[in-house]
């Protein structure tokens, strides 16, 4: 590591003490990815690498590397110029980073890897780097932070298809948060909720006894009740104070009409034909639907088109 001058080491402490020094949208990214770590000053031993990588400095980033400094130089958190970089949407800086050694699967003292924060960024670019350059879709500890939850989360939809082209398990769960299906219902992301069910998730698994069913009905999210009831959710399923959704409908919302409708007409013979379909097909095997010699008619009725 070559000897950083203490004019830019005095620098790098003061854009690490000095929030105000970058942009607003990018510190609410940070504060939210690092959450109290940011407040207690973490930021402070960053490397100048750390600075051009955040800021999309490509030419200093280049020129900082050129002169010696480790592509995986990491703060007292672990923090990597890499995960700087996603986190502020870079992609030409991610490449680099990676052309020059970065560890894609780096991890901070809190699980965060640079693929969980394209995903808080939404930076579907980087994410593909990352992907491309074998970056892990999960992580071997499930009370890590996962990125196909923090996509769901954060409605970040591209990430979403992106991460699963790539393999990811769509009933992923983490503990304390359940199914990524059950989080995109619990912050009303319908077009996530959309993906993961035609990738074919678990549409009643959720967390715990709390199904995706129960998570929208509290939402009182009509559409995304409408979709979950579509894909086969069970309306009987009853949460761990034994409710069943249509007990926590708002009284006289869309979202109780939604409910109370479908008990009086249930499910037609082709919905249960479809849904009997999809799961003897298996989740696995459910993106080579297009594959099979059937008539366009009949792969989309299989794929929910339509």
């Amino acid at each position: 590591m070559p000897e950083v001058p203490s004019g830019a080491s005095e620098m790098s402490r003061k854009r690490g003490a000095e929030p105000g020094s970058l942009p607003e949208h990018v510190l609410e990214r940070k504060k939210a990815c690092w959450g109290i770590l940011t407040s207690q000053g973490s930021w402070a031993d960053r490397s100048p690498l750390h600075e051009a990588a955040s800021q999309g400095r490509l030419l200093a980033l280049r020129t900082l590397l050129a002169q010696g400094y480790h592509a995986n130089i990491v703060t007292i958190d672990h923090v990597t110029p890499l995960h700087e970089a996603c986190l502020s949407g870079h992609v030409a800086c991610v490449r680099a980073l990676i052309h020059a050694g970065a560890n894609v699967n780096a991890a901070t003292i809190d699980g965060v890897t640079p693929l969980y924060n394209c995903c808080a960024s939404g930076s579907v670019g980087c994410m593909e780097l990352l992907l491309q350059n074998g970056a892990h879709t999960h992580t071997p500890h499930t009370h890590f932070p996962s990125a196909l939850h923090e996509a769901c989360k954060r409605g970040n939809s591209q990430c979403v298809e992106s991460l699963l082209s790539h393999g990811a398990d769509p009933d992923y769960e983490v503990s304390h948060l359940g199914s990524p299906l059950y989080m995109s219902c619990l912050h009303r992301h319908t077009a996530c909720s959309k993906i993961l069910l035609h990738r074919g998730a678990n549409v009643n698994v959720g967390r715990g006894g709390d199904s995706p069913l129960h998570a929208s009905v509290r939402q009182d999210c009509a559409d995304q009740v409408s979709l979950l009831l579509d894909y086969g959710a069970d309306v009987n399923i009853r949460d761990s104070n034994d409710q069943r959704p249509v007990e926590l409908a708002p009284v006289g919302g869309k979202t109780q009409q939604l409910l109370l409708t479908f008990e009086v007409s249930p499910r037609n013979l082709c919905q249960l034909c479809r849904l009997q379909i999809r799961n003897l097909i298996g989740q696995s095997r459910l993106k080579l639907l297009p594959l099979l010699p059937l008539p366009s008619l009949l792969t989309h009725y299989l794929e929910h088109i339509g």
